[in-house]
């Protein structure tokens, strides 16, 4: 890296490396800190800085075990006592902090699909499932990731931001949406897209809220802040991570079934990668 004039590289750390039983209580692995002490400084030496990530979906299992992981408020204390622990140890080495990579695919693929783990889903969206609630459950761990998300960004702020000078931020992840065809509701569909993916994370820890589309379409299965918890995400990041891969077709879908609800679909959106009606009209089948 340092060959190739690179200036800044972005890792991640293991939570169950460094405290192997998720809680700070339960105590610390020494050898997984320093294991990243001697990444750190190697990239110091060699003039690069260093962006650290400090959750990139990797859940201690035995906070799954114990009350389920971010499916429950308790991971928000622990979260927060594994980013003091990390704030304390590489502080004086790290400047830019990412609370967390990617929520919206953990989410996706972990509670909505099942295809990661911890493989949570409808059994109806996927039979290998053995548990979950595609309906539900992405709404909660996301709110839970959120809460989490600013817990660390706060403690930053209040503890170490004076002593350290370094900045939070949080990487979120979103495609692109462009309507499917040039109609009120398909471009109402796009919009719902992004606010879906994008809006979903970008919301909150701007405006405290969440989109006003979601609010309506999610309805009582969306959670909701209290005063203090929205006043707390507003506002919590000093930069951003945008994550963007790609883009997409978005079209209204009004068939949507209210018996079985899963994230996907709730956006009464069907989102493809190729546009059928453009294919037709760039090949001059509609002249014909």
């Amino acid at each position: 890296m340092k060959y190739m004039n690179v200036d800044a590289y972005r890792l991640s750390i293991s939570w169950s490396r460094v405290i192997p039983y998720g809680k700070r209580s339960t105590g610390v692995n020494r050898k997984g800190i320093q294991f990243y002490h001697t990444i750190i400084d190697l990239l110091l030496e060699n003039g690069i800085e260093p962006y650290v990530t400090i959750w990139h979906w990797d859940t201690p299992q035995a906070l799954e075990a114990e009350y389920g992981g971010f499916l429950s408020r308790d991971i928000v204390k622990d979260f927060e006592d594994y980013c003091d622990l990390l704030f304390e140890e590489y502080g004086k080495k790290v400047t830019k902090w990412i609370t967390l990579n990617e929520p919206v695919t953990y989410v996706m693929r972990g509670y909505d699909e099942g295809l990661m783990a911890p493989g949570r889903c409808s059994v109806w969206v996927n039979r290998a499932c053995l548990a979950g609630n595609s309906g539900t459950e992405p709404y909660i761990v996301t709110h839970n990731l959120l809460l989490a998300h600013a817990a660390g960004y706060r403690l930053y702020e209040q503890k170490y931001k004076a002593s350290q000078g370094g900045e939070v931020g949080i990487t979120i992840v979103t495609f692109w949406f462009v309507p499917y065809t040039d109609t009120p509701a398909d471009r109402d569909a796009a919009k719902r897209s992004i606010d879906f993916m994008f809006g979903w994370y970008m919301d909150p820890i701007t405006y405290g809220r969440y989109p006003q589309n979601m609010v309506d379409l999610v309805g009582t299965r969306l959670p909701t802040f209290n005063d203090e918890e929205s006043a707390s995400l507003r506002g919590s990041y000093d930069f951003l991570g945008l994550n963007y891969y790609t883009a997409y077709y978005s079209m209204n879908n009004p068939n949507f079934d209210p018996e079985h609800l899963e994230y996907l679909k709730d956006s009464h959106a069907i989102t493809t990668g190729k546009n059928e009606l453009y294919y037709i009209y760039a090949s001059g089948v509609v002249a014909l």
